[in-house]
């Protein structure tokens, strides 16, 4: 009783067939294969997108800008240890 036998199963298929038609279940079957290509193309497309993320170098910004012309100021020994 706990299992369905092939009879069970035709009664079924036949029933399905009545209520949908040959046509709708063969295009219902058509949009779900659909979904699952464009489900798949979607996680291939997030895998691409952070593989590219990862091999892209980190820039960074300094957090004040440098002009390359004004002289540095320098800093010697003993003003650092007088500052200390």
């Amino acid at each position: 009783m706990g299992s369905f036998s092939i009879w069970h199963w035709l009664i079924v298929l036949v029933i399905v067939l009545v209520l949908f038609g040959r046509g709708r279940v063969s295009e219902i079957m058509g949009d779900f294969g659909k979904g699952i290509k464009s489900f798949k193309d979607g996680m291939n497309e997030e895998e691409a997108k952070k593989a590219k993320e990862a091999s892209a170098p980190a820039v960074q910004i300094p957090s004040q800008p440098v002009d390359p012309v004004a002289p540095q100021p320098t800093v010697s020994a003993e003003t650092k240890n007088e500052q200390l």
